[in-house]
């Protein structure tokens, strides 16, 4: 059984949500970010197998993974008969890691500096004008989703995938830390989060 440890809606959710819609078996368990007792990302025991003491950390039997985009394919790639994980050519593959790599790299870039420059890190480290800074790059970024995904339903045309749950989440993301999304964006973010498998992995993560 996949061992899925998150926590609320950080990047692990993507993990969860992929989790659900795949309808394999699994356990999940959140974890207390930044605590050093039992139970939290900075506790020896958390540590063994994620060594940054962050979340997602998935296992399943001798296989760690602590990426969360890697997380996301490796479980869209257990069930071929959702395609999840878009059956490609050599060169729509590309296409489709270009994307996800866009979103890793550029588009939650801002959404995590913002992040650390708020309450991740010590205060002494933290700089206050990084935040404008973010807005700047955000906004940037948005530009390029929007050659991404002009005239598209989803990421990959008229099919749902991994790339999906990976920008919807990042979306949502953005809207939480009151970055300036705009008002389609914003309708996919909705449109993809009323899919049952959405609302199961909100309910995991409530019930934990």
């Amino acid at each position: 059984m996949i061992k899925l440890y998150g926590f609320g809606q950080s990047r692990s959710f993507r993990a969860l949500w992929a989790l659900e819609e795949v309808g394999v078996d699994y356990e999940y368990t959140n974890v207390r970010v930044g605590s050093t007792e039992e139970g939290g990302s900075q506790h020896s025991s958390y540590l063994k197998i994620n060594a940054q003491g962050k979340v997602p950390t998935m296992v399943d039997g001798d296989l760690v993974l602590t990426e969360s985009a890697a997380i996301l394919n490796y479980i869209g790639s257990l069930a071929p008969e959702k395609a999840l994980l878009p059956s490609l050519t050599p060169a729509e593959r590309a296409q489709y890691d270009d994307f996800c790599f866009f979103v890793l790299s550029d588009l939650e870039q801002p959404l995590w500096s913002k992040g650390k420059h708020s309450f991740v890190l010590p205060e002494e480290h933290r700089i206050e004008s990084m935040l404008k800074t973010a807005q700047f790059e955000f906004s940037r970024s948005i530009i390029a989703l929007d050659h991404y995904m002009e005239g598209k339903d989803y990421v990959f045309g008229q099919q749902f995938t991994c790339a999906d749950i990976l920008l919807a989440q990042t979306l949502n993301w953005a809207n939480r830390f009151e970055f300036d999304v705009p008002e389609h964006y914003l309708d996919y973010r909705d449109r993809l989060y009323q899919r049952p498998a959405c609302q199961r992995a909100i309910s995991a993560t409530k019930s934990k």
